[in-house]
């Protein structure tokens, strides 16, 4: 009984995702992408010039986006999306439902982390004057940040799930094999 598991990283093609989705709202210039990105995950994330670029480039060459100049900014690379894209963008938005249990494979396995270094004895990793620690006041703040951003998005309170994780993946009809 192997239960499903992430290898690495964020889930694959979710910054290719959020450019498609991105362009379909407005033509956008790399630097802007980022940058809207970075908001979109409350600061706490940028992909790099080097992961968004040849995302545009190949984009570009598929024909789901291509460059338009702009007479107020000619030093720009503006893209925009193509009928081709917005096909992309529909596929794309079809197969993401899939992807719901890789961001919480993510989310979940970094907070493991966080909290081994805070609790498993292999771990010797030194406070730092106003640093971030690896401790339980670190670890609360981080699980009250979440409550909070899942209270503001769904306009509701935080209620607690009383359900073991088994009880919780039988009641949507999740099989947690592979």
């Amino acid at each position: 009984m192997a239960a499903y598991m992430r290898k690495s990283g964020p889930p694959k093609g979710l910054i290719a995702y959020l450019v498609l989705e991105l362009l379909e709202e407005k033509p956008r210039y790399g630097y802007e992408i980022l940058k809207e990105i970075r908001e979109i995950s409350g600061g706490h994330w940028e992909p790099s010039y080097g992961s968004v670029y040849p995302i545009l480039y190949k984009f570009e060459e598929k024909g789901w986006a291509e460059r338009i100049e702009r007479e107020d900014e000619p030093d720009r690379k503006y893209f925009e999306l193509t009928e081709d894209g917005r096909a992309e963008l529909e596929e794309r938005r079809e197969g993401g439902a899939e992807k719901a249990k890789d961001f919480a494979d993510v989310i979940l396995g970094f907070f493991h982390v966080y909290a081994a270094f805070s609790t498993d004895d292999r771990f010797e990793i030194p406070e730092q004057d106003g640093e971030w620690r690896f401790d339980e006041e670190f670890s609360r703040w981080i699980v009250e940040q979440v409550v909070r951003h899942h209270e503001h998005y769904f306009e509701t309170d935080f209620e607690r799930i009383e359900e073991t994780p088994e009880e919780f993946y039988e009641r949507h009809g999740i099989d947690r094999e592979e």
